[in-house]
């Protein structure tokens, strides 16, 4: 059985992937059990987790592919720094393109065989062999990989060809997080709410936009470079730009003005009409009707559904680790279509491939703890009723269950779930729990046999990947955004048969057959992992009841010592700037 082992890491979100005879078995991102967001260190302990979620030792990998070139990177780093480069910084510079093999050797143990595979490529193979289409268009659009930010190609049976690109300093991904950073958002991870504010907007400053970036033939595009500055370590924009809105940058959590939401909303018309061109530019070349899509900017669910809707494309497949962290399963995908002659030509049909925990493993972690939870274990019927007991009566609920999922949306196994129609749900969840600035909105989760008559949506959508509009019956103020649209997680039984009963149970009761569904986590913090993890956050935050596998704790069962933790526990502190897109 080959094992193809595939490893993203030392820039942002660093994560492992494990493929067994072709089939993605195992991939989680580093963060998940450092417990720092966007972790960029090399991934230890998703790497162990992988080998021990396939059943191996690490004599039985047969290759390990890494996602990026690290000398093609150097060259970059090179010409970025010139003219003021120093002899001693380009030894760090040399050094750190060495960096990647050593890691491999010395903080793994693997003396085997490492394939360096491009960045684009990394991301292409990532959307393409995991699509389960024959042929399609390939668009991958990110901030940078060693030199290229977008690049177009197809794919064909088994093989993956980039034709044409646009390279660095060029970049959709970094106009977009500049102008978060200009609205008072952190970098590399703000540019969702930028995405959520702009409907609050209009596009009237899309003129000023249009002067950041130019349109150029056929798939390139040019940043007016006036505007943009990467090497500094407290903005991305020169002041050229501020002249140009008019308006100093909004400071860090102050309030959120008129104009602000209005550049939002021009900034997002502006990508969507980018990619819409490229697209059609792609479409053009290739002549096919199947569109993947990777990179960062493919997790913008708004400009997916404007390409589904107004795009040349018939159907369109967006990896759901769409940034650097699916790059681990897209190199280890390359690396076994170029060793065994192809991969499984399946479309991925879930991305719960993290670890899991038993009943019994969290009984024993309860049986440590003062805590008494009610024990549901062979009675999920009962667990059920229980939990949507709490959500009729307006309980907000933190579920987990089964393996954890790979990518950055919570898809029903680490989740923090409620009723969808209470109007005051949202802004609750958001203060009380999230953190989080009130515009924000929460998707909802439907069975995939519902969904059609409640949202405007004629596939399956189980990765919450594009936003749709809300045509229910039922009124949905706690997932319908201010513009009427939702970004919808359809769930199938066959792969997450609790979630999908629990749906079934809540519509049984109350005719609604959709919950609120965001993930369970709290400001600042990746998405939890563990029982431990699901427990602290329940602890910290206002959730009412927490669901661990077959167990059910209510906030009264608390220690009431246990809320003077809370102020004892800081916000955690970024892994990476969360002020510039680090690029030296």
């Amino acid at each position: 059985m080959p094992n193809i082992i595939g490893i993203s890491a030392l820039f942002h979100d660093s994560a492992v992937s494990l493929l067994q005879e072709g089939r993605l078995t195992a991939a989680a991102q580093e963060e998940r059990f450092s417990r720092a967001k966007h972790d960029p260190s090399f991934p230890v302990r998703a790497f162990r987790f992988c080998l021990k979620q396939g059943g191996i030792s690490i004599h039985d990998i047969d290759r390990i592919a890494y996602y990026e070139e690290p000398v093609k990177k150097l060259e970059r780093h090179l010409w970025m720094a010139l003219p003021h480069l120093s002899i001693s910084q380009a030894m760090g510079f040399w050094e750190k393109a060495k960096r990647p093999v050593r890691k491999i050797r010395e903080a793994l143990g693997y003396d085997g065989p490492v394939e360096i595979v491009s960045h684009h490529q990394a991301h292409a193979a990532s959307a393409y062999y995991f699509s389960g289409f024959e042929e399609a268009a390939i668009l991958t659009v990110d901030a940078v990989g060693e030199w290229t930010t977008t690049a177009y190609g197809r794919g064909k049976a088994n093989q993956i060809e980039l034709f044409d690109d646009v390279e660095f300093p060029h970049s959709i991904g970094l106009l977009y997080s500049t102008i978060t950073g200009y609205l008072g958002f952190s970098v590399n991870d703000g540019e969702y709410k930028v995405m959520g504010l702009a409907p609050y907007g209009r596009p009237i400053w899309t003129d000023s936009i249009w002067r950041l970036i130019r349109r150029g033939p056929l798939g390139q595009f040019f940043l007016d470079m006036k505007y943009f500055d990467f090497v500094r370590e407290d903005q991305m924009f020169t002041d050229a730009l501020v002249d140009l809105f008019g308006h100093p940058p909004r400071e860090r959590e102050s309030e959120i003005e008129q104009f602000h939401k209005d550049v939002a909303s021009s900034l997002q018309a502006v990508l969507e009409e980018i990619l819409l061109e490229k697209c059609e530019y792609l479409y053009q070349k290739t002549g096919c009707e199947n569109l993947c899509m990777a990179g960062g900017v493919a997790l913008n669910c708004v400009a997916n559904a404007r390409i589904l809707r107004d795009g040349p494309f018939k159907r369109l497949f967006v990896q759901p680790a769409a940034g650097d962290a699916g790059c681990s399963a897209g190199a280890a995908a390359l690396v076994e279509a170029h060793l065994n002659g192809g991969m499984a030509r399946e479309r991925l049909a879930h991305v719960y491939l993290g670890p899991a925990f038993s009943s019994n493993a969290i009984a024993s972690l309860l049986a440590s703890t003062p805590v008494t939870p009610r024990d549901f274990r062979e009675r999920e019927d009962d667990l059920l009723k229980c939990v949507v007991d709490y959500l009729a009566a307006g309980k907000v609920v933190g579920w987990f269950h089964g393996r954890m999922e790979f990518g950055p949306r919570a898809l029903g196994a680490r989740s923090i779930i409620a009723d969808p129609r209470d109007p005051d749900m949202r802004d609750r969840i958001n203060a009380l729990i999230k953190m989080r600035e009130a515009f924000r909105p929460f998707a909802p989760v439907v069975l995939e046999s519902r969904a059609r008559s409640h949202f405007a949506l004629d596939h399956p959508s189980p990765f919450m990947l594009e936003t749709t509009s809300v045509c229910s019956a039922l009124d949905l103020p706690a997932i319908t955004h201010v513009d009427n649209s939702a970004r919808v997680q359809t769930v199938d039984p066959q792969h997450n048969p609790r979630f999908a009963r629990l749906l079934e149970c809540f519509e049984q009761r109350t005719g609604c057959p959709i919950l609120l569904n965001t993930s369970f986590n709290m400001r600042d913090e990746p998405i939890v992992c563990s029982p431990i993890d699901a427990l602290v956050c329940f602890v910290r935050s206002g959730i009412d009841a927490l669901i661990l596998e077959d167990f059910v704790i209510d906030r009264s069962d608390l220690p009431s010592s246990w809320g003077q933790l809370r102020p004892l526990i800081g916000r955690p502190q970024p892994a990476i700037s969360d002020r510039v897109y680090t690029l030296i």
